[in-house]
């Protein structure tokens, strides 16, 4: 499938680190499952990787935390 953003990468499976980041929070979530465009680095993540991440983000968000640095784990 070609990158959205640069539209000439192809995007292969791979690891990524999300960043979130709300108010003054920063969430920071590594060794995410997702699809990495080869060209430009883009990343799309599929729909139940993408709950999970939000949901780890908000747990962190909900928590007051400044900075949160997790391991992602499906």
């Amino acid at each position: 499938m070609k990158c959205v953003i640069c539209k000439d990468g192809e995007y292969k499976a791979g690891m990524v680190t999300v960043v979130l980041i709300r108010d003054e929070s920063t969430v920071v979530i590594k060794k995410v499952p997702g699809y990495v465009c080869a060209q430009c680095v883009e990343y799309e993540l599929d729909s139940e990787v993408l709950k999970s991440v939000l949901a780890i983000a908000e747990s962190a968000f909900q928590k007051h935390a400044e900075v949160e640095i997790v391991r992602f784990v499906a």
